[in-house]
This record gives structure tokens, C-alpha cells and sequence, in this order.
């Protein structure tokens, strides 16, 4: 159980996702001061020609980086009662269970839902392996249609057995019965259940959201008794279930909408797991209910996690519950509870280097265990599989050559806020902390939706990391490190409270003598740029370059638009305007309507022509009033050329949110970025310095050979 699914995350303006685009030419514009000695078309083509000379660079760096961990495990396997199913590129492959060196047979391809769609998103396998369900993604925009394969007879039939346009979330109840949602304008509100027959296809509307606020995807419980249909709002959520025992009936109603309350179910042996915020501070808790008496008053209490802790997500097993917790300095945890008297609780400490941990994905499989992968984004996957039966983690055979690479430090510091807060911040580093003062620093942040910094492994962190970087995660309010109390501190009227979080980490590292504002660069996306923006904003001295990726820039604009996608939705994170308190607050941060006259930190800008989630117009607008602001100041004041900094916007065709999905035009977008980051902090490559070090010792005489 995810407590914020995939599905739910495609509301936000938020974590990263990839999808294939053409070629792409950066816009750029840089700012110079008048009666410089070049004039601003030289410059403008001497650091253009410099930026894409360090792009072909470090493309090459970035290949090499990906090569030496080709072969680290992914997410791409499960598994059905006969067969193993791989996914590869856009192809789905399968083979007989105990067969390893048989021939992988091809039972999907993403070409075939049609001319456009050419990306897997969703897999879902039938509880008999008859048929398989595939959604798969428009090129250069959001619009997904689900495809259904038949899996039956030793011949398997090239190509679709049904398509059903803008699907978003799906899960099978039967063999014959699927149930899914669809998505228009970026919003949930339909359920429908699809029954294949041998009289033909019958599809019956069974649920529709009246509640813009709402969003509405459907999911499955672990052991494939129930398909639920989730409902959630920023402040609340209801949950129906179907029996697949019954997958015909009408849903059921678990628990009505209440505002406040928030809860995810699973289910086991006719009993309902029910993770709710009914705990000590409105945080989650487990609760059980009988399957037939499923309502609020029969919740029983059945574990809350210990004070400083939060759960960030659970597995139901056939007799235990396994808890994914993290603790006041977001080290992870797996807490496991036997859901049979008398309940006894453990933990099991992770490696210290553990930032991320992603569920194993599930088909119809054993439920004795949970497998999941560790990483952090410098240290690839290892896969762990946790026995019920045993109790106990282990670490699978092929994955033991990764567990040496500790070569690097797991640094966990807090930051003093504006308010005496306390703010996780964790910090990747290979020199001792003591030796910090001349690296460069690169800071990551987020502060939205109650969501976690992502932290899953990153071949272009690593190579930052042996280039001499210092990696620094800033834990701030508003995202969900902490838990649902750490979200709402961040939130609506508290909104500022993540900008002096993300002020108050950067303090903190320099303070500590890790770096110094000449060699700190800040990275963020989507709605990570609020905070990032109204840090330049007050406390641009702070910083040297700043990347942002699809950049949520005008938030007071947007959230005046109710016309536009998810404006409704996100009254809950951002506050509602038309209440005169709430529209002064968004005011007192918003990025773009906060640009003064001074010395910014240089910025390389990243955009989607067609992005409904973070509208272009904001961005331009942001742009545009930067450029004139840093002109203000310097003619004014008269700024050196060297000293103004560079604002450019890289400005992509398409529509999706998220960024690439084709490997080449993603290193593309990386390679960028590592070229602005090297430019604009004055950073030799590894190979420049090292040509370096051995000509000067050529002139010292330490290297030379003797003459034959």
C-alpha cells in the first residue's frame, strides 16, 4: 500500500517522470552591463559556445556513469502462477516459472495501442494470467489509453484485444471483470467497470466524484481479495470496495467523508487493515475492522508508532504487517507486527547509507514475503526481501557486489528554523566533513503536497559525488519527511514556513564550513520552486546558480484562475484567494510577484511549451520580470560583466510535465545542467584539473622520465 499512490501523485506539481521528446534548442538570454569592453551579442556567443562545449562533456561523463551501473536490479519483474513477466523499453516479456534460460516470449508491445503511444506506465495481470493491462503514454503529453492483451493458448495474438482511451488507475477483479478510472483535464471524478464475456464487452459507470476537490483512483488489496475506489481531497478521503468474490455487485461504502480525516485500507481473513491519522497528533495509526462492519465506530486500535517516528507506508502479509517508518532525521526503519495475538513488534535497522526504499512490484504472488529496494542517490539498489516466516531480512544473492560501496558518508544534521523548528537535512559527502569548505555544494528541496524529497539513486548524484560535491537534502515543512503535521506546517497560511526552513539548512552547512555561497547552487522542480524562488527573493547572497525544472513560479496568477487544471484541487496546499487573508499570504511569497531590484543567484530554467500543469505564461512572466529587475540594479549600481548573473530558459515542445523518458534526450537534459552548474560556479572538469596537476608536475621535474 502506498499512502500517496502513483496515480494520486499525478494531481501534484511534483516528483520527476520522464517521456520522450525531439530535439531541443535552449533559449537563452543573458544580462549584461552597458559599455562592457565585448559587446552582448560576443558574450552571448562565447557563453552559449561555452555551455554546449561542456554539455558534449559531460554527456560523455554521464554515458560512462550509466555503463558502470548497467546492470544494477530494477523494478521490472513479477511474477503470475506460471509465468515470470520482465518489462524492457517498450516491450513486456514472459517465461515459464523455473525456465531461466528459456526464450523470453513477448507479450506486449507499446506500439500497439496506437500511433503516438509508445510509453508503459501501468501493468496489471489478470489473477489467472489470461489477460494483461497495459496503460502506455502519448508522446510529448499526458494522455494515456489502457490495452488489454490476451494471454491464453500457447500462440499469443500480436496485438490488442481492447483499448480504452484515458485511463489513468485499473486493477482486475476477475479474469473477466477490470475496473478503472479516467482522467480529463488532469482530473479523476469516473469509475468504471469493464465485464468481458462470451456475449460480448459490457462497461458500466459505477462511481462518479461530484466534489471537484476530489480525486478518485482505484486500487487492489495485496492479498487480490478487494479492488477499492480511494476518494481524497488535501484534507480528506472515503474509500468503497467491490468483493472480487462478487465483482458485479455494487461498491460498498467503508467510511463516509469526514473533513479531517484521511484513510487507506487493506484487507486480510475478512478483516479490514485501515491505516488512519486518528493517531497522537493527527498521524497515522493501524486500526482493524470486521470486513462485514467496516464504518468508523468498529475501528480498533491496533498500533501507533513510537513518539518521533511517523509511518510512511505499509504491507499487509498473510500474518504480518510491515511498516516503512522514518525518524526525527529521516532515517528509515522497517517495523514489522504480527496481526495475530498476542501482536508483537519489531525493528529492523536498515544500512546507514538508506534514503529511499521502493516496494517490490507485486502480481499474483506469494504473500509470506515483502520485497522492496534500497538506495540513496548516490548508492544504486540493493534488493531485500523480508520473510514472514522466518522474520527476518535478507539481502538476495545477485545484489551483494553493491554492498560495499560505502565509500561515501551519510551525514544526518539538523537546522535551527526561524521559529527554534528543527529541520532534518541530510548531507552526502566522500571528505570528511571537516574538509567541506572548498567543495561545491549542491541543495535539493520540495516542501509540497506532504510529499518526500526524492532520494532514489541518481548515476548523475554519483558522479557529482566523486567529482568532489557535497549533496545536501533540506527536509522542509510542508513536504512529508515528518509526516502529515510536518505537511500541514508548511501549508496554506504556513506556506513561508518552508522558504526560512530551506534558509535556515543553507545557513546551517556554511555555518558548519561545508562550502560557501560562491560554490552553492540549489536544484528543485515543479512545485519545489515556491520555496526556491522566494529564497532568491530574500536571501539571494545565499546562493551562486539555481536549477528549476517545470517551475511552479506564479502561484498567486494561477490559484486566481479557476479555469485552469488543478486550481480547485490545490485550494487545500495553497489557500484559496478569494478569502482576502489567504490571497495577502500567497502574495507575501509568491516568486513572481516578489522580484526586486537586485543581484539574483544565475539560473538555468527548464519549461514545457504545452505544460497544463505549470502553465508557460507563468514562467515567461517570471522570466521577463527577472531580466528587467537585474537590469534595474545594474544600471543603477554598475555591476561588473563578470558578476551579473545568467538567466536562461530552456524552453521544450511538448506537454508533459515531467521531463524525458528516452534515455539520449534525458542525458541531454543532465548534461545541461551539469554544464550550467560547472560554468556558473567557475569549476574546472575532473580532467582539466588533472591535465593541470600533471603539467605543473612537468615543471617541477617530479614526473619526467629519464632519456633513453
Amino acid at each position: 500500500m502506498n499512502l500517496i499512490t502513483s496515480s494520486c501523485l499525478l494531481l501534484l506539481r511534483s516528483v520527476s517522470r520522464n517521456i520522450h521528446r525531439r530535439n531541443i534548442h535552449p533559449l537563452i538570454s543573458r544580462l549584461y552591463t552597458e559599455g562592457s569592453c565585448q559587446t552582448t551579442a560576443e558574450l552571448f556567443k562565447v557563453q552559449l559556445q561555452k555551455l554546449r562545449d561542456q554539455e558534449q562533456h559531460f554527456k560523455r561523463r554521464l554515458r560512462s556513469v550509466h555503463r558502470k551501473f548497467a546492470d544494477v536490479p530494477e523494478n521490472s519483474e513479477f511474477q503470475g502462477q506460471h509465468h515470470v513477466y520482465f518489462e524492457d523499453g517498450k516491450g513486456i516479456y514472459r517465461s515459464t516459472l523455473g525456465h531461466d534460460e528459456q526464450e523470453m516470449l513477448e507479450v506486449f508491445n507499446a506500439d500497439w495501442g496506437g500511433g503516438g503511444y509508445g510509453t508503459i506506465q501501468r501493468v496489471r495481470l489478470s489473477p489467472s494470467e489470461t489477460t494483461l493491462a497495459v496503460t502506455v503514454k502519448k508522446d510529448h503529453h499526458e494522455e494515456t489509453r489502457c490495452v488489454l492483451v490476451h494471454l491464453g493458448g500457447l500462440i499469443l495474438r500480436q496485438k490488442a484485444l481492447l483499448v480504452l482511451d484515458n485511463v489513468l488507475s485499473f486493477e482486475w477483479a476477475t479474469d473477466d471483470v477490470l475496473f478503472y478510472s479516467t482522467q480529463e483535464t488532469l482530473r479523476c471524478l469516473r469509475v468504471f467497470r469493464l465485464h468481458l464475456s462470451d456475449s460480448g464487452v459490457q462497461t458500466t459507470l459505477v462511481y462518479e466524484e461530484k466534489d471537484p476537490e476530489f480525486f478518485v483512483e482505484v486500487s487492489r488489496s495485496r492479498d487480490q481479495r478487494l479492488v477499492t475506489i480511494n476518494c481524497s481531497s488535501k484534507i480528506s478521503s472515503e474509500v468503497w470496495f467491490v468483493d472480487s468474490k462478487t465483482p458485479l455487485s455494487f461498491p460498498t461504502l467503508i467510511q463516509s467523508r469526514q473533513p479531517g480525516l484521511l484513510y487507506h485500507v487493506e484487507h486480510s481473513d475478512n478483516y479490514l487493515f485501515i491505516l488512519a491519522n486518528t493517531g497522537a497528533n493527527q498521524e497515522y495509526q493501524l486500526l482493524r475492522a470486521p470486513l462485514a462492519s467496516p464504518s468508523k465506530p468498529h475501528w480498533v486500535p491496533l498500533f501507533s508508532a513510537v513518539p518521533g517516528t511517523v509511518i510512511k507506508d505499509m504491507e499487509l502479509l498473510q500474518d504480518h504487517c510491515v511498516f516503512t517508518v522514518k525518524d526525527s532525521q529521516c532515517r528509515l526503519q522497517i517495523q514489522t507486527l504480527s496481526t495475530q495475538e498476542p501482536y508483537q513488534l519489531n525493528t529492523h535497522k536498515l544500512p546507514h547509507w538508506t534514503c529511499d526504499l521502493s516496494p517490490q512490484r507485486v502480481g499474483t504472488v506469494d504473500r509470506g514475503s515483502f520485497g522492496f529496494f534500497l538506495s540513496s542517490p548516490v548508492h544504486p539498489p540493493v534488493h531485500y526481501l523480508y520473510s514472514s516466516r522466518e522474520q527476518k531480512l535478507s539481502v538476495t544473492e545477485d545484489n551483494t557486489k553493491y554492498m560495499s560501496l560505502t565509500e561515501f558518508n551519510t551525514t544526518r544534521l539538523q537546522a535551527a528554523s526561524q521559529d527554534g523548528t528543527m529541520v532534518p537535512l541530510t548531507l552526502l559527502h566522500i571528505p570528511a566533513l571537516s574538509e567541506l569548505h572548498k567543495a561545491p555544494l549542491l541543495l535539493h528541496v520540495y516542501g509540497a503536497y506532504g510529499v518526500d524529497l526524492n532520494m532514489a539513486f541518481s548515476p548523475e548524484k554519483r558522479l557529482l559525488l566523486e567529482d568532489g560535491w557535497a549533496l545536501a537534502y533540506c527536509h522542509a515543512r510542508g513536504g512529508g519527511e515528518r509526516g502529515l503535521a510536518w505537511h500541514r506546517a508548511g501549508s496554506v497560511l504556513q506556506k513561508r514556513r518552508g522558504v526560512e526552513d530551506l534558509a535556515a539548512c543553507i545557513q546551517t552547512l556554511h555555518h558548519l564550513g561545508v562550502s560557501h555561497p560562491a560554490l552553492t547552487a540549489l536544484t528543485a522542480r515543479s512545485a519545489g520552486a515556491v520555496l526556491t524562488g522566494a529564497l532568491c527573493n530574500h536571501n539571494p547572497q545565499l546562493l551562486k546558480a539555481v536549477i528549476l525544472q517545470a517551475p511552479f513560479l506564479d502561484v498567486l496568477g494561477t490559484m486566481q484562475d479557476p479555469s485552469l487544471p488543478l486550481t480547485v484541487e490545490e485550494g487545500g496546499e495553497w489557500g484559496d484567494p478569494r478569502i482576502r487573508e489567504h490571497m495577502d499570504n500567497i502574495a507575501s511569497y509568491c516568486p513572481c510577484h516578489n522580484i526586486i531590484p537586485q543581484l539574483y543567484p544565475s539560473m538555468l530554467i527548464t519549461a514545457y511549451s504545452e505544460d497544463r500543469r505549470v502553465p508557460l505564461s507563468g514562467v515567461m512572466k517570471y522570466v521577463e520580470r527577472l531580466k528587467k529587475a537585474i537590469q534595474m540594479y545594474i544600471t543603477r549600481v554598475g555591476v561588473n560583466a563578470a558578476r551579473v548573473p545568467a538567466v536562461i530558459l530552456d524552453l521544450q515542445p511538448g506537454g508533459d510535465h515531467f521531463g524525458p523518458e528516452d534515455f539520449h534526450l534525458s542525458l541531454n537534459e543532465s548534461a545541461r545542467q551539469l554544464a550550467f552548474l560547472y560554468a556558473e560556479l567557475g569549476l574546472d572538469h575532473p580532467q582539466t584539473r588533472r591535465r593541470q596537476k600533471e603539467k605543473s608536475n612537468n615543471l617541477t621535474g617530479k614526473s619526467h622520465k629519464p632519456w633513453n
